[in-house]
């Protein structure tokens, strides 16, 4: 079993990554992102008889000036060849040989649910934090087939906007409307409370690929020649992962969050987008955003938690 840190092979990252539908934490890009920002970021491959097994990336702060905390956000990416005993022995050699001074925490936070975690993949390691909950879409699936799966109310909510002459759509990639939306979100964050990803992170993460309709994807509405509504969606590999939202009164009288989900579900099928990742839901925080995101037809997955 052989371990690589920091290898510059982005290519191979990047097509293993893609074939095996990993997370958007997971992505070079994202790496390359959170680097901009300050992050010391590792990234390790594992090789097994010369197999690439899996793939981690790792982003690293130090606290208290001493104490590393590393950080495997939704990964490791596994090859369906990675027995739960190699997975085992992955996540011990990752904590220690991490390359980094002494006094480190290595944190892992798979992006599986219990259930789909392999035995003994998890032996040794203690939970220390419970699961990330998301929902997710599987686009390999018709477009027929996707509406059927959408909750009733939902599906209506669609069709009455559908039928409003009134509302033109673009899905396109825009940096007009990407910058018009982050200061949407900024105004929201303050207001609400919110709290997510720096927001000159998206920034970076565009700036970090040379081909923007293979990083981001905008939705936008018009109404009498007025953005009403958008939605930012983040491309990586096979998968997609949504990002932020935003709806005036007008677009949520409207409906257009639904019609920009199902206009953006065609666009990224028509991309070869295999996996739409609708991002985290809480009943209890978010109880609309849940319901909407569950409503479109979002598969629910809670990840198995956080490990030491």
């Amino acid at each position: 079993m052989d371990l690589m840190w920091n290898p510059s092979d982005s290519a191979e990252w990047g097509d293993f990554h893609r074939k095996h539908h990993g997370a958007l934490q997971q992505s070079w890009a994202y790496g390359e992102a959170l680097s901009t920002l300050g992050v010391q970021v590792h990234r390790v491959m594992l090789r097994l008889d010369g197999q690439l097994m899996g793939i981690a990336q790792l982003a690293a702060r130090r606290w208290l000036g001493y104490l590393l905390l590393a950080s495997c956000s939704r990964g490791p990416v596994w090859s369906s060849a990675a027995s739960g005993e190699v997975r085992r022995r992955f996540y011990q050699l990752m904590q220690r040989t991490l390359p980094a001074k002494p006094w480190r925490v290595v944190l892992f936070s798979p992006d599986s649910t219990t259930e789909e975690m392999v035995e003994p993949e998890w032996s040794g390691m203690f939970r220390v934090m419970t699961g990330y909950a998301t929902a997710t879409l599987d686009l390999r699936q018709s477009l027929p087939e996707l509406r059927a799966h959408m909750a009733s109310k939902w599906r209506n909510r669609l069709q009455k906007s559908e039928s409003d002459s009134s509302l033109h759509v673009w899905v396109q990639p825009s940096i007009k409307q990407f910058e018009n939306l982050l200061r949407h979100e900024e105004s929201q964050r303050r207001e609400r409370g919110f709290h997510g990803l720096p927001l000159g992170f998206v920034r970076a993460y565009i700036q970090k690929h040379s081909h923007s309709e293979h990083t981001y994807v905008m939705a936008w509405v018009h109404h009498k020649q007025e953005t009403i509504a958008s939605m930012l969606v983040l491309l990586h590999g096979a998968t997609a992962t949504y990002n932020v939202g935003w709806a005036n009164d007008a677009g949520r009288k409207s409906n257009a969050h639904n019609l920009l989900m199902w206009r953006l579900i065609g666009y990224l099928k028509a991309q070869g987008i295999e996996k739409f990742d609708l991002g985290g839901i809480n009943t209890t925080d978010l109880p609309g955003i849940t319901r909407f995101k569950l409503g479109s037809g979002g598969v629910p997955r809670v990840l198995a938690g956080t490990f030491f």
